[in-house]
């Protein structure tokens, strides 16, 4: 969420941002919250003006009744009570004129950074660079789904008759090699100098306000029912939302974090082929991580983030590329977006595994983060970015390490989480 009077100071800015982003059905809205706010601020002062009368009429009606003069300071008293009936009315309309202009900038989008390409959509993301040699063996690489069950590694029916579409059972060495990559990953992060930390897999309605827009709630989030919470999506909710009113002093920045957890995702909408599977799916595991930083420092993490997945997809000899999104591929928070894409083998292209965000001031404004500093506080900055997500990362490497035999290889630094195993042989 943008800054009203930046809004209010630059509205061609904002109708030009809007514009790069292809969302020309939100202009009117520059000028809607403009004419709302100037209302509102219309509102204030007429309310401090009675407010201050108020103060000088009671002043006025004490000194009236202390001479004597009861019928004069009576009529004043009558004045008095007019004024509280506006002053009460102009209180609720200030009420409401600001719900109406939080609203509407909480779906104005973020002012993105200038290095962001101008496209439509995903198609037009932007390849920055190649990490590691893609290869496509002599041999046909199986469906991952087909690869896991060689194992006996996957049960997709047993998880829709209990659970529906999007959920599995995985078994085996599946298993332990999803949980090994997600242990691989938090000592990764730690060993970078982030802080572990497993979140709440719930939050309220406040926290997701702020830290998603609400086509990404709608899209996205289970909402408890009865109750004020949502399963997380990714624990960057929860883990943003735990500074959520806070004051950080600046000695304590910048906070680095590395967080497990769940993730629950409804995934509206038909999906192709390729997204059957594990790859789209409703219930997965992630470790995330965050930092919430100095405005000035963002840039500086915004590239360690990213940095990081890459670091870490190379360590498990798995080829990577990172991707520039487009303006019209960026939620309307971030400001600035890189994805990271693994190589698949089978398909012959990059598929996405990780996805690294800035959102500058967008979260902590809506949330309330601010910066303790020597000349006065001001809002952080926040970024959050992908370590790895399993069950889909175990996509990319299956189909890497897979051999001619049906073994797959498992890298040195992977072996201490899988019992010192080098490889994982088939049961058929």
């Amino acid at each position: 969420m943008i800054d009203i009077k930046f809004l209010r100071e630059n509205p061609d800015i904002v109708k030009e941002n809007i514009k790069k982003k292809f969302q020309d059905d939100k202009l009117p809205l520059v000028d809607e919250v403009i004419a709302l706010d100037e209302e509102k601020r219309q509102t204030i002062i007429r309310a401090d003006e009675l407010r201050a009368n108020r103060n000088k009429l009671s002043k006025e009606i004490g000194s009236l009744m202390g001479q004597g003069k009861k019928e004069e300071a009576m009529s004043l008293r009558e004045q008095v009570t007019a004024q509280a009936k506006e002053l009460e009315e102009l209180s609720k309309k200030q009420t409401e004129l600001t719900d109406k202009v939080t609203q509407i900038m909480m779906i104005i989008p973020n002012i993105i950074d200038p290095s962001v390409p101008i496209g439509k959509d995903d198609s037009e993301n932007v390849e920055v660079q190649k990490y590691g040699e893609p290869v496509v063996p002599d041999f046909e690489v199986p469906y991952h789904t087909d690869i896991m069950e060689t194992f006996n590694g996957i049960d997709l029916d047993a998880a829709g008759r209990v659970a529906g579409n999007g959920f599995y059972y995985l078994m085996g060495d599946i298993a332990r090699l999803h949980s090994a990559v997600l242990a691989y990953a938090r000592d990764f992060m730690i060993n970078r100098g982030f802080t572990y930390c497993i979140p709440p897999y719930m939050i309220r309605s406040a926290v997701v306000d702020g830290v998603m827009s609400f086509a990404e709630m709608d899209a996205m989030m289970y909402k408890i029912e009865g109750e004020d919470l949502y399963l997380i999506g990714t624990s960057e909710h929860s883990m943003i939302g735990k500074f959520i009113d806070q004051q950080i002093p600046e000695s304590e920045l910048p906070k680095t974090l590395t967080s497990y957890s769940p993730c629950f995702r409804k995934e509206k909408g038909a999906h192709g082929i390729e997204e059957r599977g594990v790859y789209r799916i409703h219930q997965f595991e992630k470790q995330e991580m965050i930092v919430v930083c100095k405005p000035e420092d963002s840039p500086y993490w915004f590239d360690q983030l990213w940095k990081n997945t890459v670091d870490l997809f190379r360590s498990l000899d798995i080829p990577v590329r990172t991707l520039e999104c487009c303006s019209g591929d960026l939620a309307d928070l971030k400001v600035k977006s890189v994805d990271v894409e693994a190589w698949s083998p089978r398909q012959k292209k990059y598929f996405e595994v990780g996805s690294c965000s800035n959102l500058s001031d967008a979260q902590a404004r809506r949330l309330r983060i601010r910066i303790k500093g020597e000349n006065g506080n001001y809002l952080a900055h926040t970024l959050n970015n992908t370590v790895v997500a399993p069950p889909r990362m175990l996509i990319a490497f299956l189909e890497n390490n897979l051999k001619s035999d049906g073994t797959v290889s498992i890298p040195e630094v992977l072996r201490p989480y899988m019992g010192g195993q080098e490889k994982l042989i088939p049961n058929k």
